[in-house]
């Protein structure tokens, strides 16, 4: 049977419930090293066989900030600031991809294994789009 895991903003106005294919423990947890990341001390995690729903109570009160190749929105609650995924549309597969921020997990710290750093900023934007669709999972929006 998937474990699911919820989750969201400090506030509530995003909630997120993360359906796992495998136990959590098994999720590699990495911190992406780049500025904005190492900012918000990021530890991410994507299950690609898993799922993430992302529900928003307010949509005026949701930020979709935008760096790099632009091509993605970070999430981030105007209410409260707090960053719950990355996401971007595969347009190969026309579905919408991303990753859950472990930080906004209803999860005791114990149980979050030690993240591994993740340098990025040398690929180009074909390697980092086949990266993620081969790491991160589908993401429903609602």
């Amino acid at each position: 049977m998937p474990e699911i895991i919820t989750g969201g903003c400090h506030c509530g106005n995003l909630k997120l419930k993360f359906s796992l294919s495998k136990p959590f423990s098994e999720l590699p947890i990495r911190a992406c090293q780049c500025s904005f990341c190492r900012k918000h001390n990021v530890r991410a995690t994507a299950d690609p066989d898993g799922k993430l729903d992302i529900f928003i109570q307010d949509k005026t009160k949701l930020s979709k900030y935008h760096m790099g190749l632009g091509v993605t929105d970070f999430l981030v609650c105007k209410e409260c600031g707090v960053y719950v995924s990355a996401v971007m549309l595969d347009q190969e597969n026309n579905e919408m991809i991303g990753n859950c921020i472990v930080n906004t997990l209803d999860i005791e710290q114990d149980k979050i294994q030690l993240s591994e750093a993740a340098h990025y900023d040398s690929e180009s934007a074909e390697s980092r789009l086949e990266r993620r669709r081969s790491r991160w999972m589908k993401v429903n929006i609602v």
